[in-house]
């Protein structure tokens, strides 16, 4: 995010937060096997950035001191062979969110951020699951106690959860049909999916977002976080998130 002498609202560094939070939940999840590849502890003192756009990157720490930013933790490769591999990325995790924070105020004390700005800030970073909860689950587990079971799901190929009646007439895998007597089952249905989180990017659905479920672990992702469109839906049978695919490998090999 650059400075410059424009004026900065809580809003513009949340947005700069949540960038870089989505691109490192990435390397720590839909991403884990290349961001495991790349943290060679062979190599030097190596950091986990989140980019703004979106993205990752594994790299050296800045050289200028001090640094234009604050830097992530350092020699997060060093410790990726002597850890049990959900141990590490746990522990990555936990630097990414602390980092995130140091980033975003940081920020806020560049930008002249009042008292109110500050705790506005916070309040929209508090509303989202830190990387932590999602790389360990915690997350979707709060959201599974938060809401009510339904004998249904989103539909795999159309996929607006906010309109899911009108849309499951079409799709590969359709829910069963609902009782006309069964009243309340969509109220407790909408409630639901307004609390789904994308398994990639953790973010909540949006209006006219195309969402998969995976069949192996039931967590719903974007379909452009797993690069599935709806035509491709259209074909699948049985559907297997990267997380899952990655297990089913590793325990063939």
């Amino acid at each position: 995010m650059e400075g410059g002498g424009a004026h900065r609202t809580p809003e513009d560094v949340f947005r700069d937060f949540r960038a870089r939070r989505a691109g490192m939940i990435k390397a720590l999840t839909t991403d884990v096997e290349k961001f495991y590849q790349q943290c060679d502890p062979e190599k030097e003192n190596l950091c986990l950035y989140g980019l703004p756009n979106e993205t990752w990157e594994v790299n050296l720490p800045a050289e200028e001191v001090p640094p234009e930013l604050p830097e992530p933790a350092l020699g997060i490769n060093f410790a990726r062979d002597g850890m049990d591999e959900k141990d590490w990325l746990s522990l990555v995790a936990v630097h990414s969110d602390a980092w995130l924070l140091a980033v975003a105020f940081y920020f806020g004390a560049r930008f002249g951020f009042d008292k109110e700005s500050r705790k506005r800030l916070f309040s929209m970073i508090n509303n989202l699951p830190t990387i932590y909860e999602v790389v360990t689950g915690t997350a979707k587990k709060q959201v599974k106690e938060k809401t009510p079971k339904s004998s249904s799901k989103i539909n795999k190929s159309g996929t607006k959860p906010s309109r899911l009646p009108e849309l499951n007439s079409r799709g590969p895998k359709m829910p069963p049909p609902k009782d006309e007597d069964d009243s309340g089952g969509e109220e407790e249905e909408g409630e639901e999916h307004e609390n789904a989180l994308c398994g990639a990017c953790n973010d909540n659905y949006g209006q006219d977002e195309f969402w998969i479920c995976c069949d192996a672990c039931e967590t719903w992702y974007h379909g452009k976080c797993v690069k599935i469109t709806p035509a491709k839906a259209e074909h699948i049978k049985q559907y297997k998130c990267p997380n899952c695919s990655s297990s089913s490998k590793r325990a063939r090999a």
